[in-house]
């Protein structure tokens, strides 16, 4: 039905005789002469109908916004002073000869144009969004991206295998997709968080590498970079070590950005240990774009009369951090209390602050509530160690060291966007040497970070039964501005190490037998040293194209409450259907007013 896309046509065409396809973006009668504004997937271009060729001159008059069309015409150069810079077809035009209407259109809910437009009026409508020429952009460099690293891994050697969707519920560090069988009744199938064992499994199958572009499912809490259902590059090898699976990541994400955007990112990436990373910016994905860090000043607290610092200073588990603003002096008594909430939303319960005046004359030249709790001795030593200056605001963060981390951590980052402080376009960072376990408080036991399959460093494993809490494990993440990219680990390959971790954890044999019995029984018929990561696509394609969620480079997503305003899902189903599948739904109590 077409010779050419819309937005390919330019002055290599004039002349030419073509047949486009496409939707009116816009039409507009110029004193007898009729201008449609043609567009398909490639872009737009403009339409001359004159009154010469009557019939379909008014069938012109006919067209509306967004009717599909189909026009047969010459190319010919705009007329000097008309040319439209703004566009890649911007000097020519073609003069319609022939145009038949292919549908007509309702008027839509909202012009293509309009970037007031609400996002739930967008997700509501996405067809009609998707027709943007910022969305049809972004599908179009999603669908590059993933042809780049097929590419890579394809010349690499990797296999492109898929796994099930349908499988068993496992831990994977958030609650299951549940899916009840017809055939297996009061028995569930779960919607996989990631293809874990079964890539693990293809390692014991002799694959060697493997990787799939694959969907995952998570029922979580949703904020920017989540949703229910994403799509992450998921990758395993076997007889690599954590430094060569590193380095061949690192090279497929520079030859990406090098290929698709023509950034050349740093080679090689910096390595930083999980434990600087939190102790210098308090977060595993800092943002290296801003070059505001954490200074700890808990020793410097401890004896003072302010119950505040005093408290965590003294606590094992709390933390006593400052964070110097240069040329923070500025901030109004406005903005600070705007910071004040900002962190509160980390559970941070205040945001105390000193005021460099002067810093020269000590306490006379600072400006701040709390200086009055401090002695000259510990602020003179706050001003060295922060390296404040003239002008500057020192914040301060004091609490259990998780909220002070979170809290400041946040905060260093809003301030470099707040006050135009990030340096350089693009930061990757390799983040390293991971804590094995975490206490948790609730439940009163150990944990994995990351999952019950990381294998421990060889030279801690003799700390998992005496002092698991330093035990590191074999784990590295990818982080490019402050989001991880991905992530991944050296898995357990010998039964008894991961016997060891099992019992570390609480998981007993009848347990582990139950829910991990095929793995387990994998490990024992010869299975190969073997790690992998895992990228998360989505948040790459939200970096890479500028968007500001993920949401905004998948084609269908789902809302904040993970619920689908096109199609209304979910929804419910007819009782006879929860007949077949065995499943009866508890009413809601009534309520009494």
């Amino acid at each position: 039905m077409r010779t050419d896309y819309c937005g390919q046509l330019n002055v290599s065409h004039l002349d030419r005789e073509v047949t486009l396809v496409g939707w009116a973006h816009r039409r507009r009668d110029h004193g007898g002469v009729i201008f449609i504004d043609l567009r398909d997937r490639e872009g737009r271009v403009q339409v001359v109908f004159d009154p010469d060729t009557e019939e379909t001159f008014a069938t012109a008059e006919r067209v509306r916004s967004e009717y599909v069309l189909q026009v047969r015409g010459r190319v010919r150069r705009r007329p000097e002073g008309t040319e439209n810079p703004d566009l890649p077809t911007g000097e020519v035009e073609v003069l319609g000869k022939e145009l038949t209407i292919l549908n007509t259109a309702e008027t839509p809910p909202f012009h293509l144009d309009d970037d007031t437009v609400s996002e739930e009026h967008r997700l509501r409508y996405r067809y009609i969004d998707l027709r943007r020429p910022e969305m049809l952009e972004r599908m179009r460099l999603r669908s590059r991206i993933t042809r780049e690293l097929r590419y890579y891994l394809d010349d690499n050697g990797f296999l492109d295998i898929e796994t099930p969707i349908l499988t068993r519920a496992t831990p994977e560090g958030a609650r299951d997709y549940l899916v009840p069988s017809r055939t297996h009744p009061g028995e569930f199938f779960a919607l996989p968080q990631s293809p874990q064992l079964f890539k693990q499994l293809l390692m014991m199958s002799g694959m060697d590498r493997y990787y799939q572009i694959v969907r995952c499912f998570r029922d979580e809490d949703l904020r920017a970079d989540r949703q229910p259902e994403f799509t992450q590059l998921d990758i395993e090898t076997s007889f690599m070590d954590e430094d060569q699976i590193m380095v061949m990541a690192e090279e497929m994400i520079r030859r990406l950005f090098d290929s698709v955007l023509g950034v050349k990112l740093d080679d090689p990436f910096p390595r930083m240990s999980y434990q600087e990373a939190v102790r210098r910016f308090g977060s595993d994905r800092p943002d290296l774009r801003v070059p505001l860090e954490l200074v700890d000043v808990a020793d410097l607290m401890q004896g003072v009369d302010f119950k505040v610092f005093a408290g965590p200073a003294l606590d094992p588990h709390g933390r006593v951090a400052a964070l110097r603003l240069p040329g923070g002096g500025e901030l109004s008594r406005k903005e600070i209390d705007d910071y004040t909430r900002f962190v509160g939303v980390y559970g941070a319960r205040g945001l105390a602050y000193i005021k460099v005046n002067e810093v020269a004359r000590g306490r006379e030249g600072l400006q701040s509530p709390i200086l009055k709790f401090l002695p000259d001795e510990v602020i003179a030593e706050v001003m060295q160690r922060t390296g404040a200056q003239d002008g500057d605001l020192v914040f301060f963060g004091a609490d259990k060291a998780q909220v002070v981390n979170e809290a400041l951590g946040a905060l260093r980052v809003k301030l470099g966007e707040d006050r135009g402080l990030l340096e350089g376009e693009w930061k990757p960072l390799w983040v390293v040497d991971f804590p094995m376990f975490e206490w948790d408080e609730e439940a009163d036991r150990w944990v994995s970070l990351h999952h019950p399959f990381t294998s421990p460093k060889e030279e801690h494993l003799e700390l998992l039964e005496s002092d698991p809490g330093n035990c590191h494990s074999r784990a590295y993440d990818m982080v490019l501005n402050g989001t991880e990219l991905g992530g991944g680990s050296m898995r357990i390959f010998r039964s008894e190490v991961q016997q060891r971790v099992f019992e570390l954890l609480g998981i007993g044999d009848e347990e582990a037998r139950d829910k991990f019995g095929f793995l387990l029984n994998a490990l024992k018929y010869g299975c190969p040293p073997h790690g992998g990561l895992a990228f998360g696509l989505d948040r790459l394609v939200m970096l890479m194209t500028g968007a500001r969620s993920i949401r905004e480079v998948m084609a269908f997503p789902k809302t904040q409450t993970a619920a689908c305003l096109l199609t209304e899902a979910p929804s419910p189903v007819p009782d006879a259907q929860l007949k077949e599948l065995n499943i009866r739904l508890r009413k809601k109590p009534e309520s009494h007013a």
